[in-house]
């Protein structure tokens, strides 16, 4: 019999959109280790993003890389991790690095961003980057490999949601 192999799942979406907290509750259900994207950010991303300047793509590229190797880690048990991933070209980049690796877009309106930013406390990211963020979004194209849910449903009702798109996906290839 054939097992079919875990998930490399990353929750994706801008600033306060629930990133950590879905993906926390994804990888408890799934039963997988979870990380955060922030954790893999140089002091100098974290300083510059504390002083309201957006990162560039070669900031990002650094930090893009060390996530794709961390998921590429867990390719043979699964894992789940909170990444912004905002445009297509750092997705294809997480991809190149743990192929297989599916996307769950937390996606919704800026007024509930905005509201959610600003109830936020003791985080380096400044409500003033959530423009930047949005501006840099790209969403999830249908030839990717994951799904876009409302982020104003709760977590719970979130990763159900993205636990019926999990069993039809074919997206999980053999252990390299």
């Amino acid at each position: 019999m054939v097992q079919k192999r875990k998930p490399l799942i990353v929750v994706m979406g801008v600033s306060a959109s629930g990133k950590s907290t879905v993906g926390k509750l994804l990888a408890k259900r799934l039963g997988l280790i979870y990380a955060d994207g922030d954790a893999f950010h140089s002091r100098a991303n974290i300083e510059k993003m504390s002083s309201g300047v957006p990162l560039n793509d070669a900031d990002r590229r650094p930090w893009l890389d060390a996530i794709g190797l961390w998921i590429a880690d867990w390719r043979d048990t699964g894992a789940v991790i909170a990444c912004s991933a905002l445009k297509r070209a750092y997705r294809d980049r997480l991809r190149a690095a743990a192929p297989g690796t599916v996307f769950l877009q937390l996606s919704g309106g800026v007024e509930e961003l905005r509201r959610r930013v600003a109830a936020r406390k003791d985080h380096f990211m400044p409500a003033s980057l959530l423009d930047s963020q949005l501006e840099t979004l790209e969403p999830l194209e249908t030839d990717e490999a994951g799904i876009a849910i409302d982020l104003t449903l709760s977590p719970e009702a979130i990763v159900a949601a993205f636990l019926d798109y999990l069993p039809g996906h074919q997206a999980f290839p053999a252990p390299l």
